[in-house]
């Protein structure tokens, strides 16, 4: 008859895997206990949206103070040093976007929820008394220019990006709304070569959205260099970013499936496979 034991290494493996499975799930719990706290946090510290009012799952809030934290992310070598710039179309960096342009820098970034990919606004295109309007979502839909990252391809590397969040941990593990566009974002431009080992990532938040833990992160994850607050600028020491790849084995099924850049990218790849 046979016997009915485990052998000691599938039970070792079994687990292995339970533990895996394990840690996973306190990670989650533990990044979403924060994302609660912090979205309640914002209720008294964040501005509202004119369209997602106080759904946060939805943007990334503005907050009071944002000015000073755009005052600083300017004080960075990063940025007084950088051409151009990638800067999220978040609420939380709009005047970040405005600087930009005053300062002559060309700006990428991408449309809402990356739906029709990316943009690029040249400080020549924008009126001298457009510039703030220029900032604003429709406004970049007003004066900037759709490219696709074919148009992207072959430009000199992003030195600088600048995303928002819902909250950052003090290892630069950030976390937003929950949809993972940012760390699509990098896997995308460095897909095409425009970001490598000196590429500087800064997250803009309000002080209270730093958790002052340490996070261990998913793969696809984009730890950061500067963590800027209203208060204070910190500085991540040995982040630990690897270069972006997306991940394919994950966009089946998502809402990032049929996003005009991953389409291109997708039919990139089919035709090197065709080869």
């Amino acid at each position: 008859m046979p016997s009915s034991r485990i052998s000691p290494v599938r039970q070792a493996a079994a687990t292995a895997s339970e533990n895996s499975d394990s840690e996973k799930y306190l990670e989650e719990n533990t990044v979403q206990r924060y994302r609660d706290r912090i979205w309640k946090t914002l209720e008294r510290v964040g501005r509202p949206d004119s369209r997602f009012h106080w759904d946060f799952s939805s943007f990334i809030a503005d907050f009071d103070g944002s000015d000073r934290a755009t005052r600083l992310v300017t004080e960075l070598d990063a940025w007084r040093s950088a051409e151009r710039v990638f800067i999220t179309p978040d609420n939380s960096t709009e005047l970040l976007r405005r600087e930009a342009m005053r300062a002559g820098k060309l700006l990428i970034v991408t449309t809402y929820g990356i739906r029709r990919g990316f943009l690029a606004l040249y400080p020549a295109d924008v009126p001298a008394d457009e510039v703030s309007y220029a900032a604003t979502l429709d406004g970049l839909d007003r004066y900037a220019r759709p490219v696709t990252l074919a148009e992207l391809r072959g430009g000199p590397v992003l030195p600088l990006m600048i995303t928002g969040g819902s909250a950052v941990s003090r290892n630069g593990i950030r976390f937003g709304k929950g949809h993972g566009y940012f760390d699509l974002e990098w896997a995308m431009l460095s897909e095409i070569g425009l970001t490598d080992a000196q590429t500087v990532v800064v997250d803009v938040v309000h002080d209270e959205q730093f958790v002052d833990d340490h996070l261990d992160g998913e793969p696809h994850d984009v730890p950061v260099d500067w963590i800027v607050t209203n208060l204070r600028a910190i500085e991540v020491p040995n982040p630990g970013r690897t270069p972006g790849r997306v991940r394919w084995d994950l966009i089946p099924g998502t809402e990032h499936e049929f996003l005009p850049p991953i389409v291109e990218l997708r039919d990139v790849r089919s035709a090197v496979d065709a080869e």
